[in-house]
């Protein structure tokens, strides 16, 4: 009897209508990060991280949830790769913990988490799958924070002799490292509104934090130069399509600032070697003209091999006095993701051409892009997220079309590969290609996942068929 369930024929029909415009060799990934799979927090060593501390603060987090046991990825890596390898993805996305790693914030590394991290790494390589590392994804060790975190120099050297070390112990199983991930959210979310770890509100602390880390990625090139000659070597930022309300002169000013104070304050420095005006009329004087040293934009602006980009969502701007740097900002429409977000794939075109054409011509990857849902495990034990399909098929035609336009767009991978903790939202919020059941820890494949891994199959096919 022939299966004619919607999960059955959609797995049958993966196709995006230009999938021969990516490389042959192009990189087709999963994501996560460290602390909202790992678990394990007070296992192997570890420290506490900020996010521990956030998410142990009553009111902090959705229901109180933590990453305590997240999905016990830590015990679970060799059966979580087994299903990685199953999904037929080239490359992988993780980050390693830098409060598991070296709890403190400096000194030696732990041994434990070195051969935890060595044992993930190898298991990668048996499975040929390659490795995109991630060196800092929020989980800054408290230690550093009751120093003075991100807001304090001292913190970007603290991370560039954190990743120098990492590298120095893993780099034989890794060539490819992304500095930071998303400094905007650790500058402007974690000390400006507070939203996220550490929870203060202070949006000069938050300028304070975002030059630092910039500072803190060209230190962490240098570092990790030294260390592994033969490294590649990007940061990964969160490139937002920004969107006046209106025509009118404040709308189209209101959309400057959000831009500069979101994607600019980050790209400037690394890719032209300055901060333009638009981020010096909008920051300088609120802080940013505090932190900024003789040649801390050399050391940001190093060489690197290509640009990190993750992308969400179309926002618009609207002028508003009572709002910081003067903007309102809200998703675009239509807001159809359980977040609330757009789903607007020529976004993704936009910020990825933009990037091309304003910033640098390096290699780009697609580091993020995803979405959540209201998923949920059917009758039949399966986890049919049609809206999920949907919007990949949507968004890697519209990375196809950045490719015809002429970015040299390298690789893409998918937020995530597991649903997990999704900071301050807790677990309410599911990204994953694959479902996890918290209570059980069971991992059921979404459609979603049968999907992709369609695709990646329907592109080593015509790449073979090209080769022939």
């Amino acid at each position: 009897m022939t299966d004619t369930t919607p999960a059955a024929r959609l797995r049958a029909e993966a196709s995006v209508e230009k999938v021969g415009s990516f490389p042959q060799d192009f990189r087709w990934g999963l994501a996560t990060a460290a602390y909202q799979i790992e678990g394990a927090a007070l296992e192997g060593g570890r420290g506490p991280s900020i996010w521990d501390t956030f998410s142990h603060t009553p009111g902090l987090s959705h229901h109180g949830d933590t990453g305590d046991i997240a999905c016990d990825h830590y015990h679970r890596w060799e059966s979580d790769l087994d299903l990685l390898a199953s999904l037929a993805v080239t490359d992988y996305r993780l980050s390693v913990s830098w409060s598991r790693l070296q709890p403190s914030g400096r000194g030696d590394l732990n041994p434990a988490a070195v051969a935890f991290y060595r044992e993930v790494l190898a298991g990668l390589a048996a499975r040929g799958i390659r490795p995109l590392v991630t060196l800092y994804h929020w989980d800054l060790p408290q230690p550093l924070e009751d120093e003075g975190g991100w807001p304090v120099r001292e913190t970007a050297y603290r991370f560039a002799e954190f990743a120098t070390k990492a590298v120095e112990a893993l780099g034989d199983l890794a060539t490819d490292w992304v500095t930071l991930n998303e400094p905007w959210c650790s500058s402007f979310l974690g000390y400006g509104k507070g939203a996220h770890a550490p929870g203060r509100q202070d949006y000069r602390a938050a300028i304070h934090a975002a030059h630092h880390l910039n500072l803190a990625h060209g230190l962490a090139v240098a570092g990790i130069r030294a260390a592994q000659p033969g490294a590649s070597v990007g940061v990964t930022n969160i490139v937002t399509d920004i969107v006046a309300a209106s025509e009118s002169t404040d709308d189209r000013a209101a959309a400057v600032r959000l831009d500069a104070s979101s994607n600019r304050i980050f790209l400037d420095p690394v890719y032209l070697g300055e901060y333009s005006a638009a981020v010096w009329d909008t920051l300088g004087e609120r802080g940013l003209a505090d932190v900024v040293q003789d040649g801390d934009l050399a050391i940001i602006s190093a060489p690197t091999d290509f640009a990190g980009v993750n992308h969400y969502q179309r926002v618009i701007a609207s002028h508003d006095d009572s709002q910081p740097f003067g903007v309102l900002e809200v998703p675009a429409e239509p807001a159809t993701t359980s977040f609330g977000w757009s789903v607007i794939p020529a976004s993704l075109t936009a910020v990825l051409t933009r990037v091309a054409r304003e910033f640098t011509p390096l290699p780009v990857y697609v580091t993020e892009n995803g979405a959540s849902y209201d998923d949920y495990v059917d009758p039949n034990g399966d986890v049919v997220d049609t809206e999920r399909v949907d919007y990949l098929r949507g968004y890697l035609g519209a990375a196809a079309e950045a490719i015809e336009a002429g970015v040299d767009l390298r690789g893409y991978y998918a937020w995530s590969f597991l649903d997990n903790f999704e900071w301050a939202e807790g677990y309410s919020k599911r990204f994953g290609l694959v479902w996890v059941d918290y209570r059980t820890q069971e991992r059921i494949p979404k459609l979603s996942a049968h999907w992709y891994r369609r695709l990646i199959t329907e592109h080593q096919a015509a790449v073979a068929h090209l080769a022939a």
